[in-house]
């Protein structure tokens, strides 16, 4: 399927908005079968699934979800963002949306805010896929740094004018580790769905320095801890050329569970291997999620 086919069929979807405390969270929704929920990482939205949505949307009911601070949803200078409230507003969203015995598949930040929900909603949560997520006592490069600029006067409009210069986004300053295929970085039909945003709008760039401020590195530090709490099957699907989490590092975390847990590489990806390489994502993803006994 070429790109524009995808980007069409991520647009058919109707955008439903769903006002949960203090921010409202969209919800697109294709397919039919188990439920499965699929969760964004940092800087991006729900289209970063456009490539995979077809194939699981032949096995499974997916709710893709714009994460407060992203896309389509809303949110205040009163939103909560931090990862502790994320997943507190997605746990209330799945039981207004009336959906349990779900499985999640998610990116980044995604995938912490995720295992936040699997540990709180054990009995609902069926099977984990996290993809290139934090890893607990491990920094990546230059987000601690970002965390602290974001909280200065004038932040937002700093920001704004940084990502208006593209040798700053293709640099390892921001987008660099995103594609083990640095053409990509210059291919402005694909970055522009995550940027133009954020160029435009202070109000968007208010909810992705709201977002960056709202990374929680204790809780993710405790996953090494929490992890033996998470009940359901894990997968650990790794971009293996990533380097703001390296999959050495990464190999340590499915010790820490006890329910069942494995890390498996797509080599020739980076940061975001269900955008750079969806076939081999999904050879790893749809089995796993599909065998009961797995």
């Amino acid at each position: 399927m070429q790109t524009k086919n995808f980007d069409r069929l991520y647009l058919s979807a109707e955008p439903v908005n769903y006002k949960i405390d203090d921010a409202s969270i969209t919800v697109r929704t294709f397919g039919e079968g188990r439920p499965l929920v699929l969760i964004h990482g940092f800087a991006v939205n729900g289209s970063t699934w456009r490539k995979m949505i077809p194939e699981l949307a032949k096995h499974f009911t997916c709710y893709v979800v714009d994460l407060p601070g992203f896309g389509d949803s809303q949110w205040d200078k009163k939103t909560d963002f931090t990862f502790t409230a994320q997943s507190r507003r997605l746990v209330k969203l799945f039981k207004k949306i009336n959906i349990s015995n779900y499985s999640i598949i998610a990116q980044n930040t995604g995938a912490s805010i995720s295992r936040i929900v699997a540990i709180t909603e054990q009995d609902n949560v069926k099977k984990l896929v996290l993809i290139n997520t934090e890893i607990p006592n491990h920094r990546p490069p230059f987000i601690p740094l970002y965390q602290f600029f974001a909280k200065l006067p004038y932040a937002n409009l700093m920001f704004r004018s940084l990502i208006k210069i593209d040798a700053f986004v293709r640099s390892r300053f921001f987008l660099k580790e995103f594609y083990f295929d640095k053409s990509k970085l210059r291919d402005k039909e694909n970055l522009d769905r995550y940027l133009t945003p954020l160029k435009s709008s202070k109000d968007k760039m208010f909810g992705m320095l709201g977002y960056l401020k709202g990374i929680e590195w204790k809780v993710i530090d405790n996953f090494a801890k929490l992890h033996g709490e998470i009940k359901t099957r894990t997968l650990f699907v790794w971009g293996e050329n990533d380097k703001t989490f390296p999959i050495e590092i990464a190999k340590k975390m499915p010790a820490q569970f006890n329910a069942g847990c494995k890390l498996v590489n797509i080599s020739k990806a980076s940061l975001m291997p269900h955008e750079e390489r969806p076939d081999e994502v999904l050879k790893k993803v749809i089995p796993f999620l599909m065998n009961d006994g797995q």
